[in-house]
């Protein structure tokens, strides 16, 4: 079963995408705290993140940035999932290794297509 770790301060964002995610046959891992993001990822070794940028430190930017710098993660697909929409954000986003830019409010067919161009 394909791994999806969700990181994102806000609960009840965690709380939709993992049931979202999980009736899409996905097995999901929430952290709602980002400086223990890494930590998780580390045991749980998921197949594809999920990251919010607007969150205490690290924020998405900073976290994506840690991951990409760990060998275990190098090639792990990393979707920013954003209330973000401006064009800098987006450029710094790419610039730390994320491989797709998604902004909240999005429809939900749109994340799983996202998700699927990356999960084969």
């Amino acid at each position: 079963m394909t791994k999806i770790m969700i990181v994102d301060d806000d609960t009840q964002v965690t709380t939709l995408l993992g049931k979202l995610l999980t009736m899409e046959g996905y097995q999901i891992t929430a952290v709602n705290d980002s400086s223990k993001a890494h930590e998780t990822a580390l045991s749980v070794k998921p197949d594809l993140f999920l990251l919010d940028l607007m969150m205490p430190d690290p924020d998405g930017f900073k976290l994506c940035r840690m991951l990409r710098a760990d060998p275990n993660f190098l090639f792990t697909p990393i979707i920013i999932v954003t209330a973000l929409d401006d064009n800098d954000s987006r450029v710094v986003a790419f610039g730390a290794g994320a491989n797709d830019f998604i902004t909240k409010p999005f429809h939900a067919s749109d994340l799983v297509e996202a998700i699927r161009k990356f999960i084969v």
